[in-house]
């Protein structure tokens, strides 16, 4: 903690409730040695004043993920029984889908209805042109169970799934892929890890050849981002903290290399624990809304999950040959907020800079907000590395509220970029796997959501194919 945070504080009084004998309750008053003070870490937060605002405004329909007729959903018909569900295109440095000898390509994690630990990445593709769900074809598990031994790398030795990540075209027209190696063997370890995927084509079919430079990129620092021993120190899963360091992201720009991905602070940014309940910057809004809320959420049964939230979009630099280069700071935080922000998803637009998280209603602290609740959220910038600001002043930009027993349930909402116009595909999975015999997880209807500087919105009657990637701008 540095010594510039300690001078800002003052001493002030928390209320709590006592249970007296007889069962009567009384408020006293308590001395409590944190005082408040604000530290953005240079960095840009999700406040709890926005995410506040948001349960009355995600009742209009422009951020409404559209009701889909459940009789018209098919599982993929090439999936043969798995479950499928994360999953992203295989794309152009700019983000935007990449044709690969005459396909679009997109990899998905996929398993057994009947087995949660079956997490494995597969790749489907699609001739250019078709849309219908049954022109996907499968090619299959990307990784054999001997590549995580074969690639020498002592993370990936203790790999026991493969979970989301991103897919870029390189300049000389290699597959490479980004994917987080999942570790169950050590408390929920996730690392960044990257690999060369060698695909052939023979006739109307793409094949996997094996990968290479098959390696760990980053597992977290601690300082800069939550590493997964400083969970374990901490209590690991009896603490109530839920580590993450998962789906990486990759993007370019002027000429470098990098990865945003979901994590958590780590001790020198803005780390979990109780006083960061009495960060101003975390809260937003005026220095009256702070003190009201502040006393609010220490007083709240989300008291101890909001302590815990620190969930952040970090960044890392690569060098040429995918390895780590550079650890940077987030670029936006959801302390006190919510633990979880996933499927990092960065672009640049009409010169602008759009990234766009997911999170759900039940990992969040915010008042209104449901269990049910699933949000994307999105902010922009003028540059990569921010500042960014919340889209649509609150930076709610898609919700869902189904039962997750629905059959058209939807989740891992993603937003492709188009070569031309204001509109972004927004793709997703749908149905929960495991939860219907006939019903698998599969991919969503497509649908088109409009980007116009820092307003969104849910394009009407733009429900496109299952899986659909592009529109004919």
């Amino acid at each position: 903690m540095n010594i510039k945070k300690f001078a800002k504080r003052a001493t002030v009084l928390t209320f709590t409730t006592a249970l007296l004998a007889g069962g009567a309750t009384q408020a006293f008053a308590k001395e409590n040695t944190q005082k408040p003070y604000k530290e953005t870490y240079g960095v840009s937060h999700i406040t709890r004043h926005d995410m506040l605002q948001i349960p009355k405004q995600q009742q209009s329909e422009k951020y409404q993920v559209p009701q889909f007729d459940q009789s018209t959903i098919k599982n993929i018909e090439s999936a043969k029984g798995l479950d499928v569900w994360d999953s992203w295109p295989l794309q152009n440095a700019d983000g935007t889908v990449a044709e690969y000898n005459g396909y679009h390509v997109v990899f998905a994690l996929a398993g057994s209805p009947k087995d949660a630990d079956d997490t494995s990445i597969y790749m489907f593709y699609q001739k250019v042109g078709d849309n219908s769900i049954d022109s996907w074809k499968n090619a299959g598990r990307v990784f054999k169970d001997s590549d995580k031994f074969d690639a020498n790398d002592e993370i990936l030795k203790e790999q026991t799934q493969e979970w989301s990540g991103s897919a870029t075209l390189t300049s000389d027209g290699k597959i490479r892929l980004f994917y987080t190696d999942f570790s169950g063997k050590h408390y929920g370890k996730q690392s960044l890890t990257t690999a060369q995927v060698n695909v052939s084509k023979s006739d109307s079919t793409l094949n996997i050849n094996g990968v290479e430079d098959h390696k760990t990129i980053f597992d977290g620092d601690g300082k800069t981002y939550q590493n997964v021993q400083q969970f374990i120190d901490e209590g690991n899963y009896t603490s109530g903290d839920n580590h993450t360091l998962r789906d990486p992201h990759y993007v370019e720009d002027k000429g470098h290399k990098y990865l945003v991905f979901e994590a958590n602070t780590g001790t020198e940014n803005g780390y979990q624990g109780e006083e960061s309940l009495f960060n101003k910057a975390y809260y937003g809004g005026s220095t009256n809304f702070f003190r009201k809320e502040s006393q609010k959420l220490q007083q709240s049964a989300k008291k101890r999950d909001a302590e815990l939230a620190n969930g952040a979009l970090g960044m890392i630099e690569l060098n040429n040959d995918y390895t780590l280069k550079k650890v940077m700071k987030p670029l936006i935080t959801s302390n006190t907020v919510t633990d979880e922000i996933e499927r990092a998803n960065v672009f640049k637009m009409n010169g602008k800079w759009y990234l766009f998280t997911d999170s759900r209603g039940s990992k969040m602290t915010i008042d209104g907000i449901n269990s049910n609740d699933i949000y994307m959220l999105g902010y922009v910038s003028n540059s990569l590395t921010g500042p960014y600001k919340p889209l649509n002043k609150t930076g709610l930009v898609l919700q869902m509220g189904l039962d997750p027993n629905d059959v058209t349930f939807t989740y891992s909402h993603f937003a492709v970029p188009q070569a031309k116009g204001n509109n972004v595909v927004i793709t997703s999975y749908m149905t929960n796997r495991g939860f219907f015999e006939d019903k698998k997880a599969t991919f969503a209807p497509s649908f088109l959501m409009n980007i116009k500087g820092k307003k969104t919105s849910v394009v009407k009657n733009s429900i496109l194919e299952q899986g659909q990637l592009t529109v004919n701008n």
